[in-house]
């Protein structure tokens, strides 16, 4: 029989950076059973002993906590301790590390990332600025963005143009259909932009259309599901990304945050270059 485990994830913000860090650590292994229970906002000792009075009814309960008052990430660490629970904090080690590196004294300031600083207003805009650039809306000041993603229908443009928008970048995502929907602006200036393009295997691309094609309960395109017009399409692409000399990413077997990590990186090199 396996055991399933009683996963409390105690953070003293949203609890959004623990939700993350659990869901990268519980890909590491494929048999686990685990229910999980969030406690967020958690700041006094009370709010602790509720959670673990309830964590040790369960002999199989972990405890993951992200609290950046050290008092308080103490006394939920030794309180855990006492009742036999396996607890581990994933910020308080960090924290100390950087304080001795920078040689200067943490804040210890819950939800201190969602501060309405400059860098808050400059990732709302840029999300503003994607959503009203996506699938090539508004191409006529596409100069002003940051990123361009250029590919061919169902290759991740748009949950890519996102997931980069809350990283901080203004990004223009365009459907490529033939090298004529290319805007006159970028294909006269090239490097107006960090111009990405995305492509895909075209076995792939296929099978995607066509379960989108009956989610939609649509009849379906054979032009746009069709194997052999979608390699066609995809080579075409291809080639329309050599020419402007445009980098290319396979999306094939990548995630949104994968391609967008590579992006990031391609930008770097753009901003490099000048």
């Amino acid at each position: 029989m396996i055991n399933t485990y009683q996963i409390y994830l105690i953070s003293d913000s949203t609890g959004e950076t623990l939700d993350r860090i659990f869901t990268a650590i519980k890909a590491q292994f494929k048999n686990i059973n685990y229910k999980i229970y969030t406690y967020s906002f958690t700041r006094t000792e009370n709010q602790i002993l509720k959670i673990l009075s309830e964590a040790e009814k369960s002999s199989n309960s972990i405890i993951l906590y992200s609290i950046v008052d050290s008092n308080l990430a103490k006394y939920l660490a030794n309180t855990s301790d006492e009742k036999k629970i396996p607890c581990f904090g994933v910020l308080g080690d960090l924290i100390l590390s950087f304080s001795k590196l920078l040689n200067q004294k943490a804040s210890h300031q819950p939800s201190g990332q969602y501060a309405l600083n400059e860098e808050y207003y400059k990732r709302i805009a840029a999300i503003q600025f994607t959503m009203n650039h996506d699938d090539g809306n508004l191409v006529n000041d596409i100069n002003k963005s940051d990123i361009i993603l250029l590919g061919v229908s169902r290759t991740s443009k748009t949950p890519t143009s996102i997931y980069l928008a809350n990283k901080g970048f203004k990004t223009s995502n365009i459907p490529l259909v033939n090298e004529n929907s290319i805007p006159e602006t970028l294909k006269n200036n090239p490097k107006v932009a960090c111009v990405v393009g995305l492509s895909t295997e075209p076995e792939r691309l296929a099978d995607i259309r066509k379960n989108r094609m009956n989610s939609l309960k649509e009849s379906e395109n054979k032009s746009y599901t069709d194997l052999e017009k979608i390699k066609k399409e995809v080579e075409d692409a291809k080639n329309t990304f050599r020419k402007y000399k445009w980098p290319m990413i396979d999306v094939t077997r990548k995630s949104v945050e994968e391609t967008a990590a590579s992006i990031i990186k391609i930008y770097d090199i753009y901003k490099q270059n000048g």
